[in-house]
């Protein structure tokens, strides 16, 4: 693909403005292009040629938002396909149980990503959002995904994140390994003070977390133990769903 002056391609360009949706549902034309670091000519080229083939739409008030056909291919990845739709009955059914927020999560660079949420009304508060990404090194979610990863996998991530783990969870080791030891990861007041985050890995066939499934409930409820109970026996279904589908 041709480059532009600065020697990125047309490619390059266009995923950078894909990826200012990342935590944001729309922009303005000129938003966009400023938070993609392009030329407000380029990207305004870009998004149009972009709108043009579906891969953004434009709202009635002008808004850039994501295009349906990139809903549609999302919908046809491995995470919606086989992952999200083996859980989703089994997430159903904790969230009738727990009646707090019921999420699934798998790793994604410095974060965990949202694959699923369910939630309830009068559930705990719970930032987090489908698409969206959260700390892995402060979440139980994040602490189950690594604890369960493969050796080479965990140690290449710590490494990766070695400052920001001195600096802000320097028992971070230690502490997968006790996630590791007891089979499940829960941290309490680490997003919001008055919430704890249980959560368990969902194990593909060589025993290495593929997903981790994930409950936010207030953190001095007396049925934290029913609560992992109903986690861990989902945990156990969402694998072996997975695997009978993959």
């Amino acid at each position: 693909m041709a480059n532009s002056p600065s020697g990125d391609s047309v490619l390059s360009r266009a995923v950078r403005l894909l990826e200012g949706f990342r935590d944001h549902a729309a922009f303005s034309p000129s938003e966009l292009a400023d938070r993609a670091g392009l030329p407000r000519t380029t990207g305004y080229r870009l998004i149009a040629e972009m709108t043009e083939q579906g891969l953004l739409t434009r709202t009635e008030t002008g808004l850039i938002e994501p295009g349906r056909l990139m809903w549609e291919i999302a919908q046809r990845s491995r995470l919606s396909r086989t992952l999200r739709q083996a859980a989703l009955p089994f997430m159903q059914d904790v969230n009738a149980v727990v009646r707090h927020t019921t999420q699934l999560a798998v790793l994604d660079g410095s974060g965990v990503l949202i694959v699923e949420r369910l939630s309830q009304q009068g559930a705990a508060v719970n930032p987090a959002e489908v698409a969206g990404t959260m700390p892995a090194h402060r979440t139980s979610m994040g602490h189950a995904l690594l604890a369960f990863s493969a050796p080479e996998r965990r140690e290449e991530w710590l490494a990766a994140h070695r400052d920001l783990i001195r600096a802000e969870r320097p028992r971070l080791a230690e502490e997968l390994d006790e996630v590791r030891a007891r089979g499940f990861a829960r941290l309490s007041g680490e997003i919001d003070a008055p919430t704890a985050g249980l959560s368990v890995p969902v194990l593909d066939r060589s025993g290495c977390a593929e997903a981790a499934l994930t409950v936010v409930v207030p953190r001095d409820s007396p049925e934290i133990p029913q609560f992992l109970m109903a986690l861990q026996t989902a945990g156990h279904g969402i694998a072996r769903a997975v695997r009978a589908n993959g």
